[in-house]
């Protein structure tokens, strides 16, 4: 059978054989006037006064919005906001692109993220985990982690959280107090949010906030630095607007995250010995420290000594330049890593994603299918492929009866084992 699987900005066909299983999210319909919605669901929020409420003349406003990794609907969520704060002037009106540790989004990227009109509107600040001037210290949570934020944030006098909702594969879900912590967060707060112990609780995975020590930390870091509103809202897999939560940031993301569950989470009653996965395509797939995302969906339903082919176009490399091609490049394998960041206690940027990555590895081989040339799948310890069909006809000879199934969505769709 033919299968169209998201990869880049166009997608690309496979054919796999007819006994496959395809897992994607249930279908979900595109409100039909987002706008229309946005506005009324910021003018009736979820315990909280409306948006407009909250708007005094002459008040330096911050909003912070997801930077060029996630497909956020930004433009129609700031227009939104632009009108209810009624006269705001460009220089008091702050978007602050909550980049956590990943690079700031380039000078490109933000033309395509924002529209002209909303650019001319708006001041943009690219946050920066690693500038510590631009960063305020603000206490400790009680597990003993020291916060520090964006400065320029903690200084706007109105602050509005705006994010989307899906899975996310350690913190339960995306959006809501992600957009503060590690969104605006300096990047001794974020690797200590992330470190070995965190990321290897069991309850560090897809749709788990209860008991989920990442989660909870988030939450009240939020608690400590709290938004006046927050929106969040939830895509289809064509990244449309399919539903907008709005209000006081706890209730509203709560409900966000039900919404997404019924719809994202799917069943299985089985594991199998090949898993195809894309990364949800552009811009998700654009590096392979982002594509590990959906080689983790895939990792839930693969059987040990299985195999996962990852299908991303990484037009930016690992990323290139960035403290996981350094992670990557100084250790020679996975398990090499994880004995050494289980041994010492480290917090190395982006250590998580190589950790999340090496602890698949140790059950699974990860094949590549992208742009990438054969040093740099080898650099980041994975097998490259140039033909998936061969692939899997490759596998499949060497295992009697072999099980396949293919995410088209990545991690749109967060597979359950129920069995």
């Amino acid at each position: 059978m033919k299968i169209k699987i998201d990869y880049g900005k166009k997608g690309i066909y496979v054919n796999l054989p007819s006994n496959s299983t395809v897992l994607r999210p249930l279908v979900t319909n595109s409100l039909k006037n987002p706008s229309n919605i946005i506005m009324s669901s910021t003018s009736n929020p979820i315990n909280c006064q409306p948006l407009e409420s909250l708007y005094k003349q002459g008040m330096v406003v911050g909003v912070s919005v997801c930077d060029h990794t996630r497909a956020q609907p930004r433009n129609e969520v700031l227009r939104t906001i632009i009108k209810k704060c009624d006269g705001i002037q460009k220089d008091n009106l702050f978007v602050f692109i909550a980049t956590g540790s990943h690079r700031q989004s380039s000078k490109l990227e933000i033309n395509d993220m924002f529209d002209k009109d909303v650019l001319s509107m708006i001041t943009i600040v690219n946050h920066n985990s690693e500038q510590s001037q631009d960063l305020k210290y603000i206490g400790k949570t009680s597990k003993k982690t020291s916060l520090m934020l964006n400065k320029l944030w903690l200084e706007c006098d109105l602050k509005i959280t705006t994010g989307f909702v899906e899975p996310h594969f350690f913190a339960g879900f995306s959006g809501g107090p992600k957009m503060i912590a590690p969104g605006l967060a300096g990047i001794d707060t974020i690797t200590t949010l992330h470190n070995y112990e965190r990321i290897i609780n069991k309850n560090s995975t897809w749709g788990i906030t209860k008991g989920n020590p990442i989660h909870e930390e988030i939450v009240e870091i939020s608690t400590l630095a709290r938004p006046d509103f927050s929106i969040d809202l939830t895509l289809n897999r064509n990244n449309e607007i399919t539903n907008v939560f709005s209000g006081n940031l706890d209730d509203e993301h709560e409900l966000a995250c039900k919404f997404v569950k019924k719809n994202a989470m799917q069943k299985t009653d089985k594991l199998f010995d090949i898993v195809i996965s894309s990364n949800s395509g552009y811009p998700l797939d654009q590096n392979i420290y982002q594509a590990i995302k959906g080689v983790s969906a895939a990792a839930q339903i693969t059987k040990p000594g299985g195999s996962i082919i990852s299908v991303s176009e990484c037009i930016d490399g690992f990323p290139y330049k960035s403290n996981y091609e350094k992670l990557l490049k100084t250790y020679n394998n996975p398990k090499t890593f994880l004995e050494y960041i289980k041994q010492n206690d480290t917090k190395i940027p982006d250590q998580w994603q190589f950790q999340i990555q090496s602890q698949i590895q140790m059950q699974s081989k990860i094949y590549l299918y992208s742009k990438l040339n054969e040093k740099d799948v080898s650099d980041a310890h994975l097998l490259r492929t140039e033909n998936i069909e061969d692939l899997i006809e490759d596998l499949s000879s060497k295992i009697k009866n072999p099980s396949i199934c293919v995410l088209p969505e990545g991690p749109q769709t967060i597979p359950i084992l129920a069995m």
